[in-house]
């Protein structure tokens, strides 16, 4: 698809279509049998990804629409002592695909034995006969196979050979001569807090999931009590954040929220603690799911609990400022 033409948008209802995930270890389910996938890592589920998916839905046809992935992440696989802030985990990849429509998503472990598969492989062995697929879509600069050495017009001979479609879509810009949107640029734009750029980039709000876990209760005897989450080397700039929060029940609450290392107290590892307005409950042990909406302002160490709170006031009457403007579509609901 070409720089500048429409992205599908998630619909009200796209979620409630009936949605498949096929895992490492699981055969193929009638659902998804003879399904037209979309190859790739999809970190993000960017714009360009969203191409893809637009691609895959309208060569389905009346056949599954589906995404094949790859856990862990191939770069993840190679260089397992360098950590990677991921985008997108695994759930979060689920909410997104069901959102936007797509039939399933397919899950394979990238593994040595799929490192060393050679491209014929790849596409005979693998993609058509293990996975019944009927085609593939694929971006502009899939690589796959034995050292990468498959391209989109060897995958495209090799999937004519094996009797399937393939159809490689080009790169989508951000604007008319922009480059490429990727995983990488929005990384940046988070680390800078740049959220704007990141979710315009996305096409969403850029969101996180994890577990409630029990903190110091500090937010407590502050007026802001907060749900605390770790999160698995994430590379988001310190600072505060207007967000929203989606609860295990569905609920979705405004927030305000901050990523850091809590420089006023303690020091410690870096935590997001998002404060929720107008709610009371233990939320400890449960996922959610939190959104980013705005950055607001950067990580600061106060002289006093009192000029902590005063700004915390300051914030959150900010965040929901910012929440009550803010038109990014969510992938939330």
């Amino acid at each position: 698809m070409p720089s500048g033409d429409p992205i599908t948008e998630p619909g009200p209802n796209a979620s409630d279509r009936p949605f498949t995930v096929c895992g490492a270890d699981d055969p193929v389910p009638p659902a998804l049998q003879g399904a037209v996938a979309a190859l790739g890592n999809f970190d993000g589920v960017h714009r360009g990804h969203r191409a893809l998916i637009d691609a895959v839905r309208q060569e389905a046809g009346t056949r599954p629409a589906a995404v094949l992935t790859f856990e862990p992440h191939p770069r993840a696989y190679f260089a397992p002592d360098q950590p990677m802030f991921r985008l997108t985990g695994p759930r979060a990849k689920e909410i997104v695909f069901a959102r936007l429509g797509l039939d399933g998503l397919f899950v394979r472990r990238f593994d040595g034995t799929l490192a060393a598969t050679s491209p014929r492989g790849f596409v005979e062995g693998w993609l058509r006969d293990d996975l019944g697929l009927s085609g593939v879509v694929i971006g502009h600069d899939f690589h796959f196979g034995q050292g990468r050495a498959g391209t989109p017009a060897i995958l495209a001979a090799l999937c004519a050979d094996a009797g399937m479609a393939c159809r490689v879509v080009p790169a989508v810009g951000a604007g008319p001569g922009d480059e490429p949107i990727s995983s990488s640029a929005i990384r940046a734009a988070l680390a800078a807090g740049d959220t704007a750029r990141a979710n315009a980039l996305l096409g969403y709000r850029w969101f996180v999931l994890a577990e409630v876990r029990h903190g110091d209760k500090r937010g407590r005897t502050l007026g802001y009590p907060t749900a605390n989450l770790a999160l698995d080397s994430c590379g988001l700039a310190h600072g505060i954040y207007a967000v929203r929060v989606r609860l295990a029940d569905g609920r979705l609450i405004d927030g305000v929220a901050s990523y850091g290392r809590r420089p006023t107290f303690d020091d410690g590892a870096p935590l997001l603690e998002a404060h929720l307005f107008d709610f009371a409950g233990d939320l400890y042990g449960q996922e959610v799911a939190v959104e980013l909406v705005a950055y607001l302002r950067g990580e600061e160490k106060f002289a006093s609990a009192e000029a902590l709170i005063a700004q915390m006031d300051v914030d959150s009457a900010r965040a929901k400022a910012a929440i009550r403007g803010d038109a990014v579509p969510s992938m939330l609901g």
